[in-house]
């Protein structure tokens, strides 16, 4: 398997939670948030965020409002709920435990 796509599959898989994180710090819209995950090297294109957002939002993690933009149409802010706020704790304690057994495994038991 060729070493992008190994990355490609990990990231797609933690893509979700790297929203997630965004939003917990400020409220933002998807052009933003794509900048964000572009930054991070994190590449991802609208076509990839927006169902995320709608699972997202379908499943209570998140809502949205439409603001006045100062450049352009009206953007759509998305807000991470409560229940996203919990949900996260969870992926967080989630990604924390993954991330040591990685390491057990990668360094064993007595590093």
């Amino acid at each position: 398997m060729a070493e992008d796509n190994v990355k490609a599959q990990m990231r797609k898989g933690i893509l979700e939670y790297c929203i997630l994180a965004i939003l917990s710090r400020e409220d933002s819209y998807a052009p933003k948030i794509i900048a964000e995950l572009k930054q991070a090297e994190m590449i991802v294109v609208e076509g990839t965020l927006y169902p995320i957002l709608t699972r997202q939002k379908n499943a209570g993690l998140l809502t949205y409002r439409w603001e006045e933009s100062p450049q352009g149409p009206p953007r759509k802010y998305y807000t991470l709920t409560d229940k996203g706020r919990e949900y996260l704790a969870t992926l967080d304690e989630a990604w924390d435990e993954l991330v040591g057994q990685i390491q057990l495994i990668r360094h064993g038991k007595n590093n």
